[in-house]
């Protein structure tokens, strides 16, 4: 399935997001790091953030895990929806940072978490609808945790990223396989 630049977009934040509390590290330790990761997502009309924001964003991240690592689509679903219905949404079509015109979700004075709720939730929604919901994974090294979005054709992508965890994972096929038998 071909995403659109708007869903692309969405679901790299979300993997971004989730994979913020991954790998024994806290990504958002603090307002300035979530500071950090609206700046860096570009995520527009965020009012200033607060220490409640990031105990809200940490409680969002929580819950875009667990729709990613459901057992199955029934479950995701179902968790989507709890999140969407918590969230205040109103589409509206903007342009701005050099985008063409495309839509926010998010209803206009919403907190940083509404925001992502709502641009990742309906992301993720689309997905699903799609009936995709395959592609949302994570890595396969037993060790990592990472998620990701798997945007190859034929949907054998099995690790977050090929240079690092698929190279770790080869190397040591690799050196298995030239070990002497005793």
């Amino acid at each position: 399935m071909p995403f659109g630049h708007d869903m692309v977009f969405s679901l790299t934040t979300v993997v971004e997001l989730i994979n913020t509390g991954t790998g024994g590290r806290e990504g958002l330790g603090d307002v300035r790091e979530l500071e950090d990761f609206v700046r860096r997502r570009m995520v527009s009309g965020v009012p200033e953030i607060t220490p409640a924001d990031l105990a809200a964003v940490r409680e969002l991240r929580e819950a875009f895990h667990e729709v990613f690592t459901a057992p199955d689509r029934a479950t995701r679903v179902r968790l989507l929806n709890t999140l969407l219905g918590r969230t205040r949404i109103t589409p509206r079509l903007t342009e701005h940072d050099g985008f063409p015109l495309h839509v926010h979700y998010f209803a206009p004075g919403a907190t940083v978490a509404e925001h992502l709720a709502a641009d990742c939730g309906v992301a993720l929604a689309h997905v699903l609808v799609e009936d995709e919901w395959e592609r949302l994974r994570t890595c396969a090294v037993p060790d990592c945790g990472q998620v990701f979005v798997d945007e190859s054709r034929n949907r054998s992508r099995v690790y977050c990223d090929s240079r690092t965890c698929g190279n770790r994972m080869h190397v040591a096929a690799y050196r298995a396989r030239r070990r002497p038998v005793s």
